[in-house]
């Protein structure tokens, strides 16, 4: 563990939300998009956690990178237990909005910076987090740090992980400077959390249509990640009769447009949001058509129900194409209902002013759930989009996030 900067030294002052906002906003953004491709273990994202370990020293915390890659900085003795722990992620999608992810990290910080200005005392260990991989747009499975943490994944799973690249989790973590070797659950570090609250901005326009700045989380929906390999025939795109082809594109594309129906008649979401083709030529017919399907629930069984009909309808258009399709299931999480006596609490600490809201969006607070109590607060995007550089949340209701937490973190830290 890093040690705090000492008294009197030349560590930097703390930084405001507006000027962290600021030193964040030209990581890992790209030009051309105006989004953000902080993806894990490259340089935006080192650069992403160095910005972190010097908003800690700046604060005198203690700054510590765990085995699993997430980064720590600690108020109080991290071995007393009972710690209330708060933070996110700092990395991106491809192409991703600002505020997903570094809001909850910013807000952190400029909710004890507001703490301190009130003069409490803390009762409690403080921790704020940077969770690691949390976006998975490297590897492909999401919140992979916390996963690890909580042992949901493997050190031989995280070993088979592979970027586009071929680079695997180990290979990378290695050239970023963390010691792959030790990665794997983490009991004896979730065992001093006493409870962790995960504020972020949401995905969805719930909010502004109540007219609320700030909600509370009541529950994640089940989710999951499927990878559908559609193979065929390649062959010349200006020789092949249409009645010749093995197509696997046509099979994809139907595919895709049973997904939509599907999921608009069950009240569901079902996307297929990234493909590869192989040989990728404009005068071939592909080969191999993969696409990756991403499907999410209000409840298990809507959720398996919408994935079996895609299925089906991918096999039966894939007989009549003549091609052969094999399904992987990459990841699955089920749904998370928030522990009610935190998520009770929290509504108390806001004075009942914050609605409950449902979610489909997964977050690390929902991987942790089943080793600490967690909880989540969201802040309005008028908007509703996320994962676009199209992300949005006004100052002010950004100040009301941060000022929401430190009314919570005060009732859980300091009573």
């Amino acid at each position: 563990m890093d040690a705090p900067a000492a008294v009197g030294s030349a560590a930097p002052r703390p930084r405001s939300f507006q000027e962290m906002w600021a030193d964040l906003q030209g990581i890992g953004r790209d030009a051309s998009s105006g989004g953000y491709r902080r993806y894990a273990w490259t340089g935006a994202d080192a650069d992403c956690r160095d910005w972190f370990r010097e908003q800690a020293e700046a604060r005198g915390l203690a700054h510590e990178t765990d085995r699993n890659g997430n980064q720590w900085a600690w108020l109080g003795d991290p071995t007393a237990g009972d710690a209330v722990v708060t933070g996110s992620h700092l990395d991106s999608v491809p192409d991703g909005g600002a505020f997903d992810g570094p809001l909850g990290v910013v807000s952190s910080f400029a909710a004890l910076d507001e703490l301190r200005r009130r003069g409490v005392e803390f009762t409690r260990p403080l921790a704020i987090t940077n969770f690691g991989d949390e976006e998975g747009a490297r590897f492909g499975l999401a919140c992979v740090g916390s996963r690890l943490t909580a042992g949901q994944l493997t050190k031989e799973q995280a070993y088979a992980l592979r970027d586009a690249d071929g680079v695997s989790l180990p290979e990378a973590m290695e050239a970023a400077g963390q010691d792959p070797e030790t990665i794997g659950a983490d009991p004896e570090r979730l065992a001093r959390i006493g409870a962790f609250v995960e504020l972020h901005v949401e995905q969805g326009r719930a909010l502004d249509v109540s007219g609320d700045p700030v909600g509370i989380a009541s529950a994640i929906w089940p989710h999951g990640r499927w990878r559908f390999d559609f193979r065929g025939e390649a062959n010349h795109a200006g020789t092949t009769r249409l009645a010749d082809r093995r197509d696997p594109m046509l099979t994809y594309a139907e595919t895709v447009l049973a997904a939509r129906r599907e999921a608009e008649l069950a009240g569901a979401l079902a996307t297929f949001g990234k493909v590869s083709v192989e040989p990728n030529g404009v005068n071939a017919i592909p080969s191999l058509v993969r696409g990756w399907l991403d499907s999410r629930a209000a409840d298990q069984a809507t959720l398996d129900t919408v994935v079996a009909a895609i299925e089906q309808a991918a096999k039966d258009r894939a007989q009549r194409d003549g091609v052969d399709l094999a399904v992987v299931r990459e990841s699955s999480t089920p749904v998370v209902e928030f522990g009610h006596a935190l998520r009770d609490e929290i509504g108390r600490l806001l004075g009942g002013r914050a609605p409950l809201l449902g979610t489909g969006a997964g977050h690390d607070a929902g991987i942790l759930s089943a080793a600490v109590p967690t909880a989540m607060l969201f802040v309005r995007n008028p908007t509703g989009v996320s994962h676009s550089p199209a992300e949005y949340a006004a100052e002010d209701d950004c100040v009301a996030g941060v000022l929401a937490l430190a009314d919570v973190l005060e009732g859980l830290a300091c009573r």
